[in-house]
């Protein structure tokens, strides 16, 4: 009985010693799998961090939201790539290109002299809709009659066929390049009336127009929604055809600029936009493609 139990006790001591054994050889290739599978996550050789660009465009409020939804789609294809797109309006664009602050600099409106020695790429062409609450009778405007109201000549509605109340006058900021296109179209060395309620984008003046039923207001094209309605200029609907064919008279470019030619990510980038498939996302947007 001693020597069975011997025996039996050395058999129970190998087995257990070939189940460790076997458990560590598993956990070995466990780690190991786990370490080639986790490949991307382990540092390059020479102890060198995986590279990771960043582009900054800066400018137009109007350009703002159409340049966010082409960054993300380029983004989405391209991995390790971060787009900041922010506002600020034309002329700040402008400044962040030629100082370096930002890759490209967005602007909706054409270079002033002193911009000149910046590359420009047009994008597309924006019409500049002129809205008012959807519920505001009056569905077209002479061109003359819109400068009158904003300069603060005309005052109420029913002086031009609308009901006898106060139009209030909703503008873009100074800098801003809506409110420079407006101005070199519209106002023609007129000011817009001290009495305006003066916004900050786009959007702000979107917003204010579709909460007050005698507001009036400037905003690009591509951004009029429901909210909203697009007067026709001088019997002229506000439409994307209409500003391709060049029957709509409030129209100007989007731009992107640079300091020096495009190169690297930011040639990339304006490539990308200017494919055909990027130009027929800003059609599908309300805007006029350029190519």
């Amino acid at each position: 009985m001693r020597k069975i139990t011997l025996r039996g006790a050395f058999l129970s001591i190998s087995i257990y010693i070939s189940l460790v054994i076997a458990a560590a050889g598993l956990f070995s290739g466990c780690l190991r799998l786990t370490r080639h599978a986790a490949g991307p996550e382990e540092a390059p050789a020479g102890g060198a961090t995986p590279s990771h660009e960043t582009l900054t465009i800066a400018g137009s409020t109007s350009v703002q939201p159409f340049a966010e939804l082409l960054a993300e789609s380029f983004m989405k294809i391209h991995g390790g790539v971060s787009i900041n797109v922010q506002g600020g309006g034309s002329s700040a664009g402008a400044r962040a290109a030629m100082t370096g602050v930002a890759g490209i600099g967005a602007m909706s409106r054409e270079l002033a002299p002193e911009e000149k020695s910046l590359h420009e790429i047009m994008i597309a062409r924006d019409g500049i809709a002129i809205i008012v609450h959807p519920d505001n009778p009056v569905d077209d405007l002479t061109l003359d009659q819109v400068r009158r109201i904003f300069s603060g000549e005309i005052k109420r509605w029913s002086e031009v066929g609308g009901p006898d109340k106060p139009i209030h006058v909703v503008s873009r900021e100074e800098g801003s390049g809506t409110r420079g296109s407006f101005d070199e179209m519209v106002m023609h060395g007129r000011e817009v009336t001290p009495a305006a309620v003066v916004q900050d984008s786009n959007g702000a003046v979107r917003e204010t127009v579709a909460g007050d039923k005698s507001a009036i207001g400037y905003i690009s094209l591509g951004l009029v929604d429901k909210r909203v309605k697009g007067l026709k200029i001088d019997g002229v609907e506000p439409s994307v055809e209409n500003v391709r064919l060049g029957r709509y008279s409030i129209a100007r470019p989007f731009l992107f600029v640079t300091r020096d030619a495009p190169q690297g990510l930011a040639k990339e980038f304006i490539d990308f936009v200017l494919s055909p498939d990027s130009q027929a996302v800003l059609l599908r947007e309300g805007l006029v493609p350029v190519k």
